[in-house]
Formats: C-alpha cells, structure tokens, sequence
C-alpha cells in the first residue's frame, strides 16, 4: 500500500501542482494592497467578479504564469498533470484560500514557494489573483512564422570535416543552466566548463543525434538551439523559435536516416514541427488538436515526449491531452503517415525497456503507464501505478527475482512502480506491478540506474520539506526489500546562502561508476553538481562555478545517445 497524506481541511482541496514547475523569481517590492490597482492602469477582466488586478500586475502574472505554470495546469489552465485552473473554480476558493497553499505547499508534489522563500508575498498575492482572472490566449504559430525565427550561424558546408578539439565527447554532460537561459558543456572525465551556450528560457531536456556529433536543446520558450560538439569550442550552429511553449525535441535514429531529421513538439501551439536535421530548417508542421480517447474535443493537446524509433523511421510522439500516441513515418512528408494508438489521458514522460523495443509512458493524472511496440506498432499494456507518475526515462534494471524490470517513481505518494518488461523470459510478470517500493515523500521527479550499477537512485526535488529534497534515496537492487539509504548532497554541496536548495535528476557518467546531482539553488545564490562513487555511495567532487546558475536537467552524451537509462 502506499502512503496516503492528509491535508489541513482549509488546504486539501486546491489543485495538487499549482507551480510545479520551479518558478525562480527576482526579488519584489514589498506587496501592495489589491486596492492600490484604482492608483495605476486597471486591467478589466470579461468576468466582473474577478479581483481587482492593475494592468501591470496581470501581466507579471501572465508572464508568471505561462512561461513557469502553464506546463501543468496548461496555457488555457484546463489541466494535466496540475488540475484545472479555470474562473469557475479559482473564484470559488478565493484569494486568500489560494495564497495559503501557494505558500505552504504540499507533499504530493506542490512546492512551498512562500516558506521557502522562491516567491515572494506580493508575487503570491498576483498568482493568487491572476488564476481567478479569463485565461488569456496566446497566438498561432504558423510554419511562416518559425521561418521567421530561423538562423543558421554556421553553414553545414562550413562546419568541421572532422572532430577539432581532443574532449572526450562521449562523456560529456549538456547541463541546463535553468535561469541563465544557458546550457553549461561540462568534460565528465575532468569535471571543467567547456563552455556556457546561451539558448532559450529553461531549456527542458536536451537530446544527442544518432552520430553523437550533434546536441539539440528546446527551451520552455520553445527555442531550439543546435549545438556542434565538433568544433573547437562546441557552439551553436543554427536555432529557430517553433511556438511559444515547448518541452520536447529528438532526431531521426534509424538506420539510414541518421541526423537526417529533427522533430520538435509545442505545447502551444498544440502541434509538431519535422525539420531539416542538421540546419533545422522547418519542413512539416502538424496541429494536434482533436478528439481525446474518451471522445471528447480538447482545444490543447499538448506534445509531451518524443523518442526515436529504433525499429523503424519513424517519431514516436505523445500527446498529452488526447492520450493519443502517434507513430509519424518520416520518410515521405508530402504524404504524411501516421499511426495513432489509444493510451490514457494525459501522456506525459517515459522511456524505452532495456531492449528498446517497448517505450512505456506515463499518463501521470490518470495513475497509469502506457506501453508501446514499437516493433509491431500496437499497444502492448495500460498498467495502473502510483498516484501521478514521473519516471522522467525510467530504470531499467535486472531484478533478481522478477527479472528485466523498468520502474517510474510517483509525484503524489511515496512510490516507486516496478513493472516487469520481458514478455518472453517472464511471461507472468511482463506488463504488471511486480514490486511497489516506498521512497521519503512524495514530489518525485527522477529515478535513474545504470546496466553496470547495482544502485536505484531518487530524487524527491518538489517535496516542500527541506531533509527531504536536500537529499535522495538510493536502493540495493539486490535487496530491494532492505529499504533506502538516504544521502545528504546539499550538504556535501557546502554551498552560500539562505535561499532555496532542492536535489534534482540523477545523471551516471559513460562508465556508469559515478552518479551527477545538481543542487537547485536561488538565481542569485550558489548551485552546484554533486558527483558521488556509485560504488561507494561516497561524496567524489563538487563542481562550483559562478556560471552554474540553477542547474537542474544533466545529460550525458554516450547514454542518452544510446537511451541507456
């Protein structure tokens, strides 16, 4: 059974994740009183029951709001992974009622920006008021519109014809410098910058090409940058702006079609873009707006995930809203053709089993895990897990009694799902719960093991209570039974300053014998990576930097290359 937590009856009915994506903030004047809006621009919203808001503070909550909340709760705050945000519901609970739990947060995944000091009460006192106000609807972006925004800095005719610096590429991590709107280039086998690349807003994951020559990264803002590790300096090479908001970006893998390829999708507008692979020049975009699997029209069917497939050329990509995979062939764009699979409403993150056949997929507000063939292009499996899972890749790992296994751990409880994937070998267990483990708390984002690991590592980064997202759990995958061990990183971190810390993502190196940590400091405060002895479970280094400004996402270059997770 997993662990149920109680909230104070005043707090226990607010949707679980009002901001929990990380909402980073710069420091405020002392909050005014809501009557002070008469003193400057009054914003008039549709509705006249809406608080009273000045111009200028419906736009710091837009701003706010869409550029750190939208992810959850969605553009037109009808809900996903956060619950919907609408007038109808934020108006009943108040401004007050809503401050509170915007301030104190909760364990199932809802950060204490208040307590915690991220946000501050005039910043709440606006979200608080902005939610009850008409979801403001941002524009269209057409394929024009991208071409706009398309720059290729360095021409493919002028790039290297061969690697030009002696870096060790395949262990190199692409770190996303969250607040800087950088990504930091970090050697793994010495530990120093190679070199900050500025790209877009909190840039969300950043993906290799099959060559391992290239790094694709997309910010929150929908930027995407196209990184050349074969230069001196690896650098940007081209970039393009494909919609207002975005969380996934891939490239082609198939035999064949290596680099060829690039696909990107927005969660708005709810679409995909195909693009040339090494210039990012775009070539299809494809709305997805439409029906969901219960039958019902939604106007924002956001794109979650996207991997390659190994098996044949094509993106496998999850759209959030309908539950709906599409298979898209990308061999002929003209003629356009994809498979649609039926899974459950709101796709989220995922990853592929050890053979790279199946990619599961969590549809975190329905407490399922989707299971895709890729091979045979079928739904193989809808399993029921823990509440709002969030497997980031998963893990993949032999377990010593149910054999190959992949695990997602849980935003809203305590859990840790171990699913069986082998079919053959383990008929009984394959596609069902085999093991339900307990992690410290809820507010989980990442679980992460290695093929040549014995450890089950995670991180519990938006648990509101400081002994716990300060520190992550490690598991004995040979004695799963025994429990966890709990590792202190932002204490070995030693860092400066009252602001803020949260553990996030585990990352293994190429060699899969070192585990990377970032500590999720405050803008202006010291962060940090913690490297740790997998072996050992041992503090190995602290890489500290000034430019290391709230890290969080790490991506090592051979494992994700390879979807080794």
């Amino acid at each position: 059974m997993k662990t149920k937590f109680r909230l104070l009856p005043a707090l226990a009915a607010v949707p679980l994740a009002l901001f929990i994506v990380h909402a980073q903030a710069q420091k405020a004047a002392p909050a005014a009183a809501p009557a002070a809006a008469s003193a400057a621009a009054a914003y008039r919203d549709a509705n006249p029951k809406a608080p009273a808001m000045t111009q200028a503070e419906f736009d710091e909550g837009r701003t706010i709001f869409f550029e750190r909340c939208a992810g959850c709760h969605g553009v037109l705050r009808k809900g996903a992974t956060g619950k919907a945000l609408t007038p109808d519901i934020t108006l009943q609970r108040g401004t007050e009622y809503l401050k509170a739990f915007i301030t104190n947060g909760s364990p199932l995944g809802m950060p204490n920006w208040g307590t915690s000091g991220d946000l501050t009460p005039a910043q709440i006192d606006i979200m608080a008021r902005y939610v009850q106000q008409t979801p403001p609807t941002p524009p269209e972006t057409s394929l024009a519109d991208m071409e706009k925004t398309w720059k290729v800095t360095v021409p493919v005719e002028q790039r290297p014809k061969r690697k030009m610096n002696k870096y060790n590429l395949d262990n190199l991590f692409s770190v996303t410098l969250r607040d800087a709107g950088q990504v930091a280039l970090i050697d793994g086998d010495t530990k120093e910058i190679i070199n900050i690349v500025k790209t877009g807003y909190a840039v969300h994951i950043s993906r290799m090409s099959a060559s391992g020559r290239y790094i694709y990264v997309i910010g929150r803002d929908a930027k995407i940058d196209l990184i050349d590790l074969w230069m001196a300096k690896p650098d940007v090479v081209a970039e393009i702006k494909i919609g207002q908001e975005a969380r996934s970006v891939e490239s082609s893998k198939f035999k064949g079609s290596e680099d060829k390829f690039a696909i990107a999708g927005t969660y708005w507008p709810p679409q995909y873009v195909i693009m040339d692979g090494l210039t990012l020049k775009p070539l299809k975009v494809v709305s997805t707006r439409g029906m969901t699997v219960d039958g019902v029209y939604h106007p924002e069917p956001r794109v979650a995930s996207i991997v390659a497939s190994h098996f044949h050329p094509e993106f496998v990509v999850n759209v959030k809203e309908t539950g709906q995979t599409q298979l898209v062939d990308y061999t002929d764009l003209t003629n356009l053709k994809t498979v649609t699979i039926s899974g459950a409403q709101f796709l989220h993150d995922g990853g592929f089993d050890r053979s790279g056949r199946y990619f599961l997929v969590a549809a975190n507000a329905s407490n399922k895990v989707v299971v895709i063939d890729t091979q045979n292009n079928k739904r193989a499996a809808i399993i029921e897990v823990g509440k709002t899972p969030h497997p980031g890749r998963g893990a993949n790992f032999i377990d010593p009694k149910y054999g190959p296994v992949w695990a997602t751990t849980d935003l809203g409880d305590d859990g840790v799902s171990v699913i069986g994937t082998d079919p053959v070998g383990h008929k009984e267990q394959a596609w069902k719960v085999v093991r339900s483990l307990h992690n410290q708390g809820g507010g989980s984002l990442f679980i992460k093991t290695n093929p040549h690991s014995r450890n089950l590592w995670v991180d519990n980064a938006l648990n509101p209570a400081t002994e716990i997202n300060q520190t992550v759990a490690v598991y004995d995958i040979n004695n799963l039974d025994k429990g966890f061990q709990v590792l202190p990183i932002v204490q070995w971190a030693n860092l400066s300053g009252k602001g803020a810390k949260r553990v996030v993502q585990p990352e293994y190196n190429k060699a899969g014998d070192e585990v990377w940590f970032s500590v999720w400091g405050v803008k202006n405060e010291e962060s940090a990576i913690v490297v740790v002895d997998d072996k050992t479970r041992k503090l190995k280094t602290v890489i500290k930097d000034p430019r290391l400004i709230t890290p969080t996402g790490k991506f090592n270059v051979y494992n994700t290359m390879h979807d080794i997770y």
